[in-house]
């Protein structure tokens, strides 16, 4: 039976069951908090991310969440440094030119700090002369720290960022570092490929119409052959 858990990954964990990248690293990873073999993420979330993470035991069902092409919106808390102000909203939904393209339409609005938010640990950066604000922003796609880099191009560096929900899927009712089981769903079936044209029957065909095309001329030519009266060739009796 395919599993499925959804995880509110704290900050500061990486997004993977063990540190390869250094040895005798004390980082903490997925498995100081999940005690379940076999499963793997569906997608990343960067280790200075908060939030929302899927993980399953089936590579079919990861792969249809992870995958860009399916599009599976996904929302973020933003907490950004300033006020957003209509234009930086609007220039987050139109597209934000980065140094690998241009971002897809988005979703961008400004939102109140949620209810209920657990404290970061550590606490963000702040500075006093400098209020800071909320974002709600929906994204389908997923470029590398997208939602960083598409906040400080409008100028409002990102604070903290917060995966709010993938799809159907969110984090109401799940405490920080709190994992549980999901219904896993039915994945759709795979749109078959086109059959492709069959060069041979096509090459039979084209022959057969040019070959009945000569008989039809040939028909025609002897028709007219044997339609057309002989002359008769008339001497004269001296």
């Amino acid at each position: 039976m395919t599993r499925l858990i959804r995880f509110n990954k704290p900050f500061d964990v990486l997004p993977q069951f063990t540190d390869t990248g250094s040895a005798g690293s004390t980082r903490k990873t997925l498995s100081d908090h999940i005690d379940c073999p076999g499963v793997y993420a569906a997608g990343r979330l960067d280790r200075d991310s908060e939030g929302l993470m899927l993980l399953t035991d089936s590579g079919r069902l990861q792969a249809w969440i992870s995958d860009p092409q399916h599009k599976m919106a996904k929302t973020y808390w933003v907490q950004v440094e300033g006020q957003p102000d209509p234009a930086a909203l609007e220039t987050l939904r139109k597209g934000v030119e980065l140094k690998d393209g241009l971002t897809r339409p988005a979703q961008a609005d400004l939102m109140t700090q949620p209810e209920g938010l657990w404290a970061r640990v550590p606490p963000i950066r702040e500075r006093k002369s400098i209020p800071t604000s909320w974002i709600s922003l929906t994204l389908r796609e997923g470029k590398n720290r997208q939602v960083r880099r598409m906040t400080a191009a409008v100028g409002f560096p990102t604070l903290r960022l917060i995966r709010y929900s993938i799809g159907a899927w969110s984090l109401d009712g799940l405490t920080q570092g709190a994992w549980e089981d999901l219904e896993a769903p039915k994945i759709p079936a795979r749109a078959k490929p086109a059959q492709l044209p069959n060069r041979a029957a096509i090459s039979r065909k084209i022959d057969s119409q040019k070959g009945e095309a000569k008989r039809e001329v040939r028909g025609d030519f002897r028709k007219s052959k044997r339609a057309k009266p002989r002359s008769r060739i008339k001497t004269r009796k001296d």
